[in-house]
């Protein structure tokens, strides 16, 4: 069978990679299904990784080397692909990365800063500053430009990930950012909402004991597979795939949810929060 399209280096490593993968299958007459027999995975999760959506697992690429005949080349370079597709994320996060992108609903709790996925410049810049104060400037904007680029996916399908945010007031209220900085960071947030991309949900200072009141959460859906949730604290985080702690988690977050304000109630407050900054004011807290 002759090549088809040829492969551009160009468009980076996964999609090298994934072109490379698709021209071997199609050189020996394979399907996916075909060359999936004997594996663990399913078509999607192939076809995502020729189209460069997706890493390839270890244990993957060791059967598809075996099926193609291919001597190791995909073994030994999986790892280049997974390295490019974290690019600016730490290692731990890598499966957050991929798992975000094929999520059917993501839902997140944060006590203590925006999530990543709603942060602006300023703020994503201010947290890593804080978190690697002699950092170079070029390793901070690789960062943040990775920080903001996970984003995207509010922009690619209005329909998936369906995205619930819960905040704490605290974050309103106690700014890390100069007044117009803030507002702005807020506008974001406002701006994700009316475009009734995102679901923004205030838990209030004075509510007393609440659920999860010591550590910050994601908890994905997928179509195809089962839940995961992924815990975080500065340098370190974690991925729980078991199914007894997710299902705890899960009920934990949804006792949460009935703790906090009213969607509508919450959007009112984080635009009044940000016209007060705009006007230079600090904004009051709920009493």
């Amino acid at each position: 069978m002759g090549r088809g399209k040829d492969i551009d280096g160009s468009e980076g490593v996964p999609t090298f990679y994934g072109k490379e993968l698709r021209w071997k299958r199609e050189q020996a007459g394979m399907s996916l299904d075909q060359l999936l027999v004997g594996s663990y995975y399913g078509r999607t999760h192939l076809s995502d990784i020729e189209r460069g959506e997706r890493s390839m697992p270890l244990d993957l690429a060791q059967h598809v080397d075996r099926k193609l005949g291919t001597d190791g080349y995909f073994e030994r370079n999986c790892e280049d692909v997974r390295k490019s597709r974290r690019k600016g994320h730490a290692k731990y996060f890598e499966k957050v990365l991929e798992a975000e992108k094929q999520a059917l609903t993501i839902e997140e709790w944060s006590l203590s800063t925006f999530p990543g996925l709603l942060q602006t410049p300023p703020y994503a810049r201010a947290l890593v500053w804080a978190s690697h104060p002699t950092a170079t400037d070029e390793w901070v904007e690789e960062k943040v430009q990775a920080r903001l680029g996970r984003a995207r996916l509010f922009d690619d399908d209005h329909a998936k990930p369906e995205y619930w945010a819960i905040l704490h007031e605290a974050l309103l209220t106690d700014s890390i950012l100069p007044p117009e900085e803030m507002a702005d960071q807020l506008d974001r947030i406002v701006e994700l909402a009316e475009r009734r991309r995102i679901v923004p949900q205030i838990v209030p200072r004075n509510c007393g004991a609440y659920p999860l009141m010591l550590s910050s959460i994601m908890v994905m859906t997928f179509p195809d597979a089962p839940p995961l949730v992924y815990t975080e604290s500065s340098y370190s985080g974690d991925t729980i795939d078991d199914p007894a702690l997710v299902k705890q988690y899960r009920k934990a977050y949804d006792r949460l949810r009935a703790v906090g304000l009213a969607p509508a109630t919450s959007l009112a407050m984080i635009k009044a929060a940000a016209e007060e900054y705009r006007n230079g004011k600090r904004p009051d807290r709920l009493e």
